[in-house]
């Protein structure tokens, strides 16, 4: 590892990788090698970022400090796995894995080689997230009540052979966009008591669900879907109560109090902050993120099968 740019391997050149390419090619990183399994892709992404492509996943890990993963769900498992027996750290995108048994997977070869790896969850590396866990945890709006979490975008309006709509690359709304809300609950209240999910699936992949996980005196109940567009959570305690109109890319959020005073804290959600983080974590010698510890990477996706379990739905990959 050098003391100059962090160096990062891009597996997969798709729309999130051109995204956070833009974003931390402005900070202290840069793309050294690029790998896909269709070569002109990853040809024409090097050749935009200044970085190599390579036909050989292994050719491509080994030039880089770090290794990125923006690949569709169904591959996160495998090239974690692989990049990680080559003792190269890994920072994939959400989710880690399709289910319970990929995810524990990448995690304990982690774990076996002592090689850091981290989810992509790029909402818990903002200081907005964490500004609302302060609130909540300090009692700042009193007992929890209720929370209501809406996060939809019209998916279904998309081309039919884009990966959000294909089964065969775990399409569908909960593994795409309804791990931000679950993440988010998760990471303020631990893990729920029950979980009860209602969706509904046609062609193969879930379109909508109604989730509510159950704690000690409240529900968080999520609303998730691919036919419109939609995102807001509100927090409502006995002493008042927490609004994050974009919880999964805040900007800001709003802490209202039963008396009338009102609080207002603003930061950022951006992939350079949340890809320097891992940088920093990497080159400490952390082999696990303080950001997103492996305990909320499996508990999320505990919830997440036993939502698919409840809905009936089955990828036909696991068929």
């Amino acid at each position: 590892m050098t003391d100059g740019k962090f160096r990062w391997a891009y597996i997969g050149c798709g729309s999130i990788a051109k995204n956070t390419a833009r974003s931390i090619l402005r900070g202290n990183h840069e793309i050294v090698s690029v790998y896909s399994r269709n070569f002109e892709k990853a040809k024409n992404f090097a050749e935009k970022h200044g970085a190599r492509a390579f036909d050989s996943f292994e050719e491509a890990v080994k030039t880089a400090d770090a290794v990125y993963i923006a690949t569709p769900h169904t591959s996160h498992c495998e090239y974690s796995v692989r990049a990680i027996e080559l003792g190269k750290p890994v920072l994939c995108e959400k989710p880690a894995g399709v289910n319970t048994a990929q995810v524990r997977n990448a995690i304990e070869t982690a774990k076996e080689n002592n090689i850091y790896f981290c989810e992509a969850m790029w909402t818990w590396f903002s200081d907005v997230a964490f500004k609302v866990s302060d609130w909540v945890q300090n009692g700042e709006i009193g007992e929890i009540k209720s929370v209501r979490m809406n996060y939809a975008f019209p998916g279904l309006m998309m081309s039919r052979d884009s990966r959000v709509l294909n089964p065969d690359t775990a399409g569908g709304a909960l593994l795409d966009i309804g791990i931000y809300p679950i993440t988010y609950c998760y990471n303020l209240f631990g893990s729920p008591l029950n979980i009860r999910c209602e969706g509904t699936v046609s062609n193969g992949i879930d379109t909508n669900e109604t989730v509510t996980l159950g704690y000690d005196g409240f529900d968080c109940v999520l609303n998730i879907s691919l036919a419109v567009l939609k995102e807001g959570c509100v927090i409502t305690g006995s002493k008042g109560k927490i609004r994050i109109p974009f919880f999964h890319v805040a900007p800001f959020a709003f802490l209202i109090k039963n008396d009338g005073r009102r609080e207002v804290f603003r930061g950022k959600t951006d992939y350079l902050t949340e890809f320097t983080s891992v940088a920093d974590e990497i080159k400490s010698g952390r082999t696990e993120s303080e950001f997103i510890p492996f305990s909320s990477t499996l508990s999320c996706m505990e919830i997440m099968d036993e939502c698919r379990r409840q809905m009936g739905l089955v990828y036909p990959f696991e068929k």
